[in-house]
């Protein structure tokens, strides 16, 4: 948990302390931006590889390695004089955060029994959403009392904590070994409705959220400090969110995704259609803040049960899909941005979001083949023989 914890605070990091280290490294805030889309991009593109080129080396190795990578590119973040070397530095952080969800998860929830998995996932993202309700707002507190560099050398001393305590308690055991090894219900069918509807609903969410402080301005008339508050009920409503999701995963993995993809159908749809009333803004903003978390959360449970190989290589790849929604949903907003205007982020992000609940319906609605199932005990008698 603290390492989810740190590596969500790192990435987020720079979004507080824009200003800070523009100023310090006497460059432009679109430049200072890139730290995050770069980052973003960089776990995107890398998750599946590296999960692939790592799948034979012992767990506890594995994530010892990320957590000392984190810790040595926090500390030359800390100490980088040139917007070069912090770039490079934040690319370390990003190729160790690609393999870290990917191999966490299985490892996690390998060390307790399978009926308790879900909340083992929703712990894992308690933690991480903690780093934009706790972690991001802190550090920014700290860089503007101390200099930008005090935070995120702080993220090198969490993660030093970490690494210490993995190393020295998390048994050795080959990647194959535990029963979360591999999906306990494989179906490769459901394995990429998952993975679609997950990668379209993270385009649909960032699609407004990217722009989510200029449509409260703009559209809802709240002022600079209100906009502050509301971002941090935001989080608040996402913590909120995967802290009750937890509870309910593992009673109702699937109707707890198709739940949670509808919520943020219905709260983005809601800011478009009456954002510009103030109160149904924090209404419709706290329901798509309350669904952002479990979304993801949710998938990732899913793909614990249904991968059709390796858990961790489905985990890597909706690790991937995720952060590639994250990319290009942005990118959609600001294209929409362009030629219309705010509302139409959150118009576009709630019709992404719909055609996400309709991938899992049409999913639901085909009865499942006589292939998919024969597949799936030869998955898990495969699995047997391996552990074995």
């Amino acid at each position: 948990m603290l390492a989810a914890f740190t590596f969500n605070t790192a990435e987020n990091l720079p979004i507080g302390l824009l200003e800070l280290i523009a100023e310090g490294l006497h460059v432009s805030l679109p430049s200072v931006g890139y730290l995050v889309t770069g980052y973003g991009v960089t776990v995107a593109v890398a998750s599946l590889p590296l999960a692939h080129f790592t799948r034979t080396l012992p767990r506890r190795h594995v994530l010892t390695g990320l957590l000392a990578a984190l810790v040595v590119s926090s500390l030359v973040a800390a100490a980088a004089g040139s917007y070069g070397t912090l770039l490079g530095a934040r690319l370390l952080t990003a190729l160790a955060q690609a393999l870290f969800w990917a191999v966490m998860g299985p490892v996690a929830v390998g060390l307790f029994r399978p009926g308790v998995r879900g909340r083992v996932v929703g712990a894992l993202s308690v933690a991480g959403s903690l780093a934009l309700v706790l972690g991001v707002p802190a550090g920014t507190w700290l860089g503007r009392q101390s200099g930008w560099q005090v935070p995120v050398a702080v993220v090198a001393a969490l993660g030093a904590v970490s690494l210490v305590t993995i190393a020295a308690l998390l048994p050795t055991s080959r990647p194959e070994e535990g029963h979360a090894a591999y999906g306990s219900a494989p179906d490769a069918r459901r394995f990429g409705t998952v993975l679609a509807a997950g990668v379209l609903s993270a385009t649909g969410a960032f699609a407004g959220y990217t722009y989510v402080v200029k449509f409260l301005g703009d559209v809802a008339g709240f002022s600079g400090s209100a906009v502050n508050a509301l971002l941090v009920a935001f989080g608040v409503a996402c913590l909120a969110g995967v802290s009750v999701t937890g509870v309910l995963l593992d009673r109702f993995p699937q109707s707890v995704l198709a739940g949670a993809v509808a919520t943020q159908a219905v709260g983005m749809l809601g800011l478009y259609a009456t954002g510009g009333s103030p109160v149904a803004a924090v209404v419709f903003l706290a329901l798509t803040g309350g669904a952002l978390g479990p979304v993801f959360m949710a998938t990732q449970n899913e793909m614990l049960h249904c991968a059709p190989g390796r858990t961790d290589m489905a985990l890597a790849a909706n690790s991937g899909g995720y952060n590639a929604g994250i990319a290009s949903g942005a990118a959609l907003g600001g294209l929409v941005l362009t030629h219309f205007d705010v509302r139409g982020t959150f118009l576009m992000g709630g019709l992404l979001t719909v055609a996400a609940c309709a991938v899992l319906l049409g999913e639901r609605l085909l009865p499942r083949g006589a292939e998919g199932r024969r597949g799936g005990r030869l998955s898990r008698a495969s699995c047997g023989r391996a552990r074995g």
